[in-house]
């Protein structure tokens, strides 16, 4: 799992290096995301596999499949409920600092150091 992920992560950030790594942030997310949306991962990975040129356009309907897969189960609707501070701060950090997101790493962290935390009422 963990190289598609990377494929994937390389087509879409562009990095035509097989020594590029996926940052652990984002291998976090994506690997969180591939537990409970597995078959529309794979589709998407595909799907950016074998369209290099144009995968923005022809796997956009997919994306937006591995969005609602990952907007409908109850972990990640409880993440945004008991997470929304820190990931409100994330976002806007992104926004201040789209050409350095490294200087977001905190947020990132904090962001995902609440998800950790976080347990479905039951």
């Amino acid at each position: 799992m963990r190289k598609a992920l990377q494929a994937v992560f390389m087509q879409c950030t562009g990095a035509d290096s097989p020594a590029v790594r996926v940052p652990a942030e984002t291998e976090a997310a994506l690997e969180i995301t591939a537990r409970y949306c597995r078959q529309e991962m794979e589709e998407y990975g595909r799907c950016v596999a074998a369209s290099p040129a144009t995968w923005q356009s022809d796997c956009h309907r997919l994306r937006l499949g591995i969005s609602r897969c990952a907007a409908a189960h109850p972990i990640i609707r409880q993440i945004r409920q008991d997470c929304a501070e820190p990931f409100t701060a994330f976002e806007q950090c992104l926004k201040e600092n789209q050409t350095s997101v490294m200087n977001c790493s905190d947020h990132v962290n904090a962001f995902l150091l609440c998800a950790d935390q976080v347990k479905l009422s039951t």
